[in-house]
């Protein structure tokens, strides 16, 4: 079948109010008027944060998950439009609300949210193979965040191995703590891409060695291509079983403002680079380039750059 997309992103979907600055290094108590800039409302999670990242990239992007029939959605919506992704499959939820964050940023660019999961929750196996000939126009997948999808987690081998036998590749993304080996060791054999942050993969494995974690995912059957995102030190990334490639975190072109999105915009390019046939190390540097182009702008995308000026950035030519 003819790929009409790149990648159908799938699952969190928010729409984030941004407060800045708000100092959390002390609780912030009750019966406080605490003075912000301007807040700011735009879109968040990973099918935002992703999919805008690898539209500005260059890449044909479908938007697949619930949102509420409410007026938070309308701006995911117009959102969407304006980045050119396919809404097509945003479905709309009989009784769930759209998901929806306070977003706390202190001076640093730290933050803490305040998340209201809403309807991306009731996302399951029905769900997404009720869409399959989605995924069979489309050349990969990327779905998130699983720990907090509940109602999919245990079905997610069956549902990957279905997307896989379209010849769609698949990727997964987690969040917060992560989640655990179970059911993640069920998942694995069945991803093409799995790159999670340090932290997360740290309660995933009880491991701290970035390859000591890789070497426990490859055990669990994971195939594909695996990394570990490292912050401001880069990320590690093995691109098959036995191969490490140490990816330097690239210098953001200006001063950072916000963290928030950083590891999905990284986990975007890295997937643009892979698509757009770059070998991984390039693919790497793709990735870490726009999350350095980030964290220069409030939210998670308002920074992001072209495919061009992104690339150059990172140092890839031709």
């Amino acid at each position: 079948m003819p790929k009409q997309f790149d990648c159908v992103v799938v699952g969190s979907c928010v729409v984030d109010v941004l407060a800045r600055p708000v100092p959390l290094n002390e609780p912030i108590g009750g019966g406080r008027l605490i003075e912000s800039e301007p807040l700011l409302l735009t879109t968040g999670g990973i099918v935002s944060n992703s999919g805008i990242a690898m539209a500005r990239l260059g890449m044909r992007v479908a938007a697949f998950t619930y949102v509420g029939n409410d007026e938070w959605a309308n701006v995911i919506r117009h959102r969407y439009a304006e980045e050119g992704i396919d809404t097509t499959a945003l479905l709309t939820h009989p009784t769930g609300a759209t998901s929806t964050t306070a977003v706390l940023i202190d001076p640093s660019g730290e933050r803490t949210f305040v998340h209201c999961v809403g309807a991306p929750r009731q996302l399951n196996q029905s769900t997404l193979l009720a869409k399959i000939d989605l995924f069979a126009k489309s050349r990969a997948m990327l779905i998130g965040y699983y720990p907090l999808m509940t109602n999919l987690q245990d079905d997610l081998p069956n549902v990957l191995a279905a997307v896989r036998k379209t010849g769609c590749l698949t990727a997964l993304d987690a969040a917060g703590s992560g989640g655990s080996m179970d059911p993640l060791a069920r998942i694995l054999p069945h991803l093409d891409f799995y790159i999670p942050s340090e932290s997360e993969a740290a309660h995933q494995t009880g491991l701290h060695d970035p390859r000591a974690i890789i070497t426990a995912y490859r055990d669990a059957g994971a195939r594909g291509w695996l990394g570990v995102k490292l912050g401001s030190r880069g990320a590690l990334l093995s691109p098959a079983p036995g191969e490490f490639l140490e990816v330097p975190p690239v210098s953001p072109p200006g001063p950072v403002v916000d963290t928030t999105g950083a590891g999905d915009c990284f986990f975007g390019g890295v997937l643009a680079g892979a698509l757009r046939g770059l070998a991984p190390a390039e693919a790497g540097r793709l990735g870490a380039a726009t999350g350095a182009c980030c964290v220069t702008g409030l939210g998670a995308t308002s920074a992001i750059r072209n495919y061009d000026e992104t690339a150059a950035l990172a140092g890839i030519t031709g």
